[in-house]
């Protein structure tokens, strides 16, 4: 039976993960490195792991409000206003998504017409494109450089909007290449926003992940708050990847409406990981800063490695990841991801899976013991040897 004519035309649209296929090869080899996936090597805190267990002795095992718990939509409004400077009513503002994952769906599927063009700048996290897709929105990528250390620029910005353009996804601290956006940087784009009127879904899972510098809110900026949709969460801050928990900030006018699409699509949350999402934000912070110690050795240490290899490569500022150049070994860097595998056994991800302005890098995760890593250096350096 040929199913293609009953599949949507959106969804034949979209391909799968480039990063999950080489997650999948490494599965076949038991003594392979992995530094494909984006995912904190950490176990979740015990204390947070405890509070868990208490909601299911305790029977908290049925429907939340489709918003999330009130006691955690409270302490999401405290940690937002403490961390970063951010004001948002629990009762109104605040909803907790399944994931932040979930949050960008339903934030691009409330604001998305047919036709509407969504910005995207490139490199980054690869399920912009297929949510942008599956909303029936037209994705448009706007490159960012290495030379200007993959920040978004204004004056790149403005080239690609036009009268179709509804919104641009901010993501910094940026994923596959570790960039942060500053406060200065992010006056810029705020011109931009405001002079053509448009929304701005901020995506800032990684903003507990910075190195040197601290993490400035888009919906922070004089005049932004109001056209931002913030999307947080609790996966690579807290190491609760499995626990899909994230959460979306924004205008009440804006937060009514993605609640529709959520409360149709989830109902809600799960609710263990709702009370566990309560203990890490009122009892977290210390599990943060030290996670957050370690990333920074192992960025450290991969960084250095890679430059002393002869690496062409930005220092990262955010999240934990680092996205060095292969121009140089005169092979595309799909090629450079399946050798580097099937020879050193060493996982990484393509840049070209980021999307084209990502083509001729790799990114690697240091989201992995320091063992590894080292191991990694070696096979990795004896396999560049091997190129020259």
């Amino acid at each position: 039976m040929d199913y293609r004519k009953y599949i949507s035309s959106r969804v034949k649209e979209v391909e799968f993960s480039t990063i999950r296929h080489f997650f999948n090869l490494v599965y076949q080899m038991p003594d392979a490195i992995s530094l494909c996936i984006g995912e904190p090597d950490f176990v979740t805190p015990s204390h947070i792991r405890e509070a868990a267990k208490k909601s299911l002795d305790l029977g908290k095992t049925g429907y939340t409000p489709n918003p999330g718990l009130p006691e955690l939509r409270k302490a999401i409004s405290d940690y937002l206003k403490d961390r970063f400077n951010l004001n948002y009513n629990p009762e109104s503002e605040i909803i907790v998504t399944i994931g932040a994952s979930e949050a960008i769906d339903v934030a691009l599927r409330t604001i998305v017409n047919p036709g509407d063009e969504i910005l995207i700048p490139t490199p980054s996290f690869i399920a912009y494109k297929p949510c942008t897709l599956l909303a029936g929105g037209i994705p448009v990528f706007v490159p960012t450089f290495p030379e200007d250390e993959f920040k978004l620029k204004k004056n790149v910005l403005e080239k690609y909007i036009t009268k179709n353009t509804k919104a641009i996804i901010l993501p910094y601290p940026n994923n596959p290449t570790g960039a942060v956006m500053t406060k200065d940087d992010l006056e810029e784009i705020a011109e931009v926003i405001e002079k053509y009127d448009l929304l701005v879904i901020s995506d800032e899972i990684y903003a507990e992940l910075t190195y040197g510098v601290n993490h400035v809110s888009f919906a922070s900026i004089d005049g932004m708050k109001d056209r931002t949709i913030t999307i947080n969460g609790f996966s690579k801050s807290f190491s609760m990847t499995g626990w899909r928990l994230g959460f979306i900030a924004a205008p009440e006018g804006l937060a009514k409406e993605i609640l529709k699409v959520h409360q149709y699509s989830v109902t809600c949350a799960p609710s263990i990981s709702q009370y566990a999402g309560i203990e890490a934000l009122k009892n977290g912070m210390k599990d943060i800063e030290e996670m957050r110690e370690e990333y920074d050795k192992r960025r450290k240490f991969l960084y250095g490695s890679l430059i002393k290899m002869g690496f062409d490569c930005f220092e990262p500022k955010g999240a934990f990841y680092i996205f060095p150049s292969i121009k140089k070994y005169g092979i595309s860097d799909t090629e450079f991801a399946e050798r580097l595998l099937k020879e050193e056994k060493v996982a990484v991800v393509p840049g070209s899976a980021f999307g084209e302005n990502g083509e001729g890098f790799i990114r690697i995760a240091y989201s992995t013991s320091m063992d590894n890593l080292k191991e990694a250096v070696v096979r990795l350096e004896n396999f560049t040897k091997r190129l020259k």
